[in-house]
């Protein structure tokens, strides 16, 4: 028909960056949180193992991850830490801290690595077991607990590269407003009571004028 305009379907949105932030802090938390508790639990897990000669016997040694290195638990704290403290800052001091969850999981999967085929732990134990000082651990092999310690650090890593490339879209912490979202009001000042000397005196420090004129 003549004189009908025809109106155009509505396109699609791309999506803005609201969501791009929503979608990017949910990966980030969970992917350091996750990270972090892999690491720390990794740590505790048994990595390597060996014998030791004793009394002309055979004696069997196992090492934690702990006993080897202390580093990749250190650094999960560190991550964790740094996670929940980018909510806290803005500007450079979240690209600051972005960066240090960025570093712990790269130390975190560095030393998770480097863990895996050290003996030193183990050399170690042959020593205090057999009691000869250069005395060293025999038949060693290793679990796969520290590349399960390397991937929690790799999720520590990805999250504080999450952090430096879209943490200015995530909102942070405010001390503005109340647990209920409004913004705090600010008290009035109680007149100065004209039969108080010491209420005027504080009136006028304050630059008020204590006769409410």
């Amino acid at each position: 028909m003549e004189g009908v305009t025809a109106v155009p379907s509505p396109r699609p949105e791309p999506a803005g960056p609201s969501r791009t932030g929503r979608t990017s802090l949910a990966a980030a938390l969970l992917s350091g949180a996750l990270g972090a508790a892999v690491a720390l639990l990794a740590t505790r897990q048994e990595w390597s193992e060996g014998t030791a000669t004793v009394a002309g016997g055979a004696f069997p040694l196992t090492a934690k991850g702990s006993d080897v290195t202390g580093v990749p638990a250190a650094l999960a704290v560190v991550g964790l830490a740094a996670l929940v403290a980018v909510f806290a800052v803005r500007r450079a001091g979240r690209l600051a801290v972005a960066a240090v969850l960025a570093l712990s999981g790269a130390g975190t999967v560095a030393a998770a690595l480097l863990g895996a085929s050290d003996s030193t732990a183990l050399d170690e134990k042959a020593a205090q077991a057999s009691g000869d000082a250069s005395a060293t651990v025999g038949a060693l092999s290793h679990t796969a607990w520290p590349y399960v310690a390397a991937v929690g650090g790799l999720l520590l890593l990805v999250a504080g590269l999450l952090a430096l490339r879209y943490g200015r879209l995530w909102p942070a912490m405010s001390g503005r407003y109340e647990r209920g979202g409004a913004p705090r009001q600010r008290r009035a000042a109680a007149p100065a009571d004209p039969d108080r000397p010491e209420e005027l005196w504080k009136a006028l420090d304050r630059g008020e004028d204590p006769t409410g004129a």
